[in-house]
């Protein structure tokens, strides 16, 4: 009897050993605590102020929520409804009771845990697809996938912190009923949620390796990192965004999402807005897979894109720490979100101990509770942190870093703050907006991107979903600071156009911190049409601030009328020509955006420069364009056929030039003066420009005079053509000879 039972264990062994699809049990946690670091954290519990600070935030939290009980009810709601908020917290506080179970070893969180894990599994397999049916992928705790993936992301970690606690049978239960069945719901019933490229397939693709990490799940972490041949998938099947979710030839699964979204330097095309949202699920499910599958070096895929993705998400905020609104984005957001808190420590952690991100982590003053976290906590304490200093970048878009891009020109400690989109179009997400941009002095928007049309699990408003208004305002071209052609939007506003499409690089030169550009092409957007935009970070020593220098090149087959709007923040001061103002408002147009715009007052240019300033917190500002006699000067509002008040009642200057094929818009924006309400006296209220001016314009060169109001003359010339930093140039001016190397000279006037 020994000798056949010890031959049956030999063939068991020598079976395990050379096959691939039996896995020997793994310890638990294992998915983002670890054994060995749950252990460090006890043992430095006490001993590490922030991390301590954390848990203790974290502990009175959770346990307030013991203290109400467990509720999980039958699903009914859109976001920001009860059963939709529930289920949402249900999922936050389900993580932390497990992380509170390893590092205090206290059952009363396992308990928890367990018993709300229990009503899930009892509850889930009596659900059809939720009630609500506005969602493409209609999820059964939500009205969407989307968010049951979320809820699987978090409750995976819930799971895998109290899974050797449970029984065997407690386990087979949980995974039976609810793990394994969720699972296939967001992915194998629903593959135009699952198998596309986009954030929302990230946190389903992420959902089900996480869970299938901790159930020892060989097929599931496959589906997770590659996604499954599903044929019925329709090509050119469209979301509720209005993107494609299945493309000729895609490639699907976790590592497809890696691929395709994230350039080389980190930048996720849908914008800093999503690339936020998604960063979670792709450093998460990252973090476990390197503790459970460390064979894979997921930190090291794609050149470590993960890691830098982090560095360039921190570098697409203003000086508050606010993401650029860029394509659809909340304004507010910023990193000091949670996911922000999770990247922040898993990049510290995995990417080398960078000093600059513990300065981060102390401004956001908490710190995830695992290995991780700790680890920036004790850097801090060890004072090894140092300022993250956000200087000039330029990040490139597309999965092999050309199709264009997004450039920050910054001066100073963003004293000011330039950006411009010259991006592809950034999938659903995307906006019409090519070269468009912004400008923001110390975190303070001067000129504004609106961002999206949507008050976020807010459920009075559409139920806390996109608005009609995103696609009928906000992704229209208007809606942004560029041009505008006979009022149509870039790619008439066809997705299935944009998406083919985007701006080049002309160049990026941040050598000289006094004199910063970033100049690019957009050939596409309008037929037969180039726009050509360059935009000038310039500090001069005879002026207070520094200004931005805005030119934008425009060269059509056909004359066109082009509207080139300004969307200013504050108080309108004064302007330099007459107009008049309606009795009655009437909407500046019927489509493309232009129905929502109120005009509210109107005038002609009557010299060559038009000047309009504006008073916004306590500061002067001075638009300054160089403009042609009648041009036609527009006021709007927004607010105009927007009967549940949905938008924000936003202004913009407008300028209006028709009847031309190629011309060259020419501006400058300026921060000047201060204005106390306490003393009651206005510094320096008025522009210091007394002339802007285009004095040479052909195919190769476009050369711009600045004249200040102390006499100092300053000329740019331009390189329309050659940008090449090398390159020798020769130009003659007003019988001045020029002569400078590279794409630009910006010098005195001879």
């Amino acid at each position: 009897m020994f000798l056949k039972n010890s031959f049956f264990l030999f063939c068991i062994i020598g079976y395990l050993s050379i096959s691939p699809f039996i896995a020997i049990a793994q310890e638990h946690p294992s998915l983002i605590l670890t054994k060995a670091g749950v252990e460090k954290i006890r043992a430095e519990l006490g001993k590490v102020p922030l991390f301590d600070v954390s848990l203790e935030q974290l502990k009175k939290e959770v346990d307030a929520e013991i203290a109400l009980g467990i509720d999980t009810p039958v699903p009914k709601d859109y976001s920001g409804g009860y059963t939709h908020t529930r289920h949402k917290k249900n999922w936050i506080v389900l993580q932390k009771a497990g992380v509170l179970f390893q590092i205090l070893q206290d059952e009363k969180y396992a308990i928890y845990v367990r018993d709300m894990l229990m009503q899930y599994a009892e509850l889930y397999p009596t659900l059809p697809a939720h009630p609500k049916t506005r969602s493409y992928a209609r999820g059964k705790l939500f009205w969407q996938c989307l968010n049951d993936s979320n809820w699987l992301v978090y409750v995976s970690q819930a799971y895998d912190c109290i899974y050797d606690w449970l029984s065997k049978k407690e386990r087979k239960n949980l995974e039976k009923n609810l793990f394994r069945p969720f699972a296939d719901w967001i992915s194998v019933k629903n593959p135009q949620f699952y198998n596309r490229v986009h954030n929302h397939s990230t946190w389903g693709n992420a959902a089900v390796g996480m869970i299938g990490l901790v159930m020892d799940d060989e097929e599931l972490v496959e589906r997770a990192l590659y996604g499954f041949k599903d044929d019925a998938l329709e090509v050119g099947a469209k979301d509720n965004d209005g993107g494609f979710i299945k493309e000729e030839g895609q490639k699907t699964g976790f590592l497809a999402n890696l691929d395709e979204p994230f350039s080389p330097d980190g930048y996720y095309t849908e914008g800093p807005y999503y690339q936020r949202y998604a960063m979670y699920p792709f450093l998460i499910f990252a973090q476990g897979l390197h503790n459970v599958k460390p064979e894979l070096k997921i930190f090291e895929y794609k050149k470590g894109v993960l890691l830098k993705s982090v560095n360039a998400l921190l570098n697409l905020t203003d000086a508050d720490g606010e993401f650029f609104p860029i394509n659809d984005g909340q304004k507010g957001m910023s990193y000091y979100s949670r996911e922000l808190v999770t990247a922040v420590d898993i990049a510290y952690h995995f990417g080398g101990n960078n000093p600059e991100l513990l300065s981060i982590a102390q401004k956001q003053g908490r710190v995830v509770l695992d290995d991780t976290g700790l680890s920036i906590a004790m850097g801090i304490k060890e004072g090894r942190a140092k300022p993250f200093v956000k200087k000039s970048i330029n990040l490139s878009d597309g999965s092999d870093g050309d199709q264009g891009g997004v450039g920050i020109l910054r001066y100073g400690e963003e004293d000011l703050t330039v950006v411009l989109k010259y991006a592809a179009q950034g999938l659903s997400h995307g906006h019409y907006d090519k070269l468009s941009f912004s400008v923001y002095e110390k975190g303070e928007e001067v000129l504004q991107d609106y961002g999206l049309a949507r008050f976020v699990n807010i459920e009075q408003k559409g139920g806390g979903n996109y608005l009609k208004e995103n696609t009928t305002w906000a992704k229209q071209t208007v809606a942004h600071n560029t041009l505008v052609q006979n009022e149509t939007s870039h790619f008439d506003g066809k997705y299935e156009v944009g998406n083919k499409h985007h701006s080049e690089l002309f160049f990026f030169d941040t050598t000289n911190d006094h004199v910063q550009l970033i100049s690019a092409k957009e050939k596409n957007a309008y037929p037969e049409t180039e726009m050509h935009r360059t935009l000038v970070l310039i500090k001069d020593k005879n002026m207070e601030k520094p200004y931005v220098l805005d030119i934008l090149k425009v060269n059509s087959n056909t004359k066109n009328k082009y509207d080139l709007p300004f969307y200013y923040k504050g108080q309108i001061m004064e302007m330099n020509f007459d107009y008049k103002v309606p009795k009655s408002l009437n909407p500046l147009g019927t489509s493309n955006g232009y129905q929502h715009l109120w005009l509210e007052g109107k005038g002609n240019s009557t010299s060559q420069n038009t000047k309009f300033s504006w008073l916004n917190n306590q500061k002067f500002y001075t638009l300054t364009m160089a403009t042609h006699l009648n041009d036609e000067l527009l006021f709007t509002r927004l607010g105009a056929n927007d009967p549940e008040f949905n938008l924000r009642r936003d202004a913009a200057f407008m300028l209006r030039r028709k009847d031309v094929a190629k011309e060259v818009f020419v501006s400058i924006i300026e921060s000047h003066g201060a204005y106390s309400p306490v003393s009651e006296f206005a510094v320096n209220a008025r522009s210091s420009i007394s002339n802007l001016e285009v004095i040479y314009d052909d195919i190769d060169f476009t050369g711009v005079l600045i004249e200040t109001t102390k006499d100092k003359k300053s000329l740019l010339i331009l390189s329309n053509i050659e940008a090449s930093k090398s390159y020798e140039h020769k130009l003659e001016i007003n019988n001045k000879e020029y002569k400078w190397t590279g794409p630009y000279y910006f010098g005195p006037v001879k």
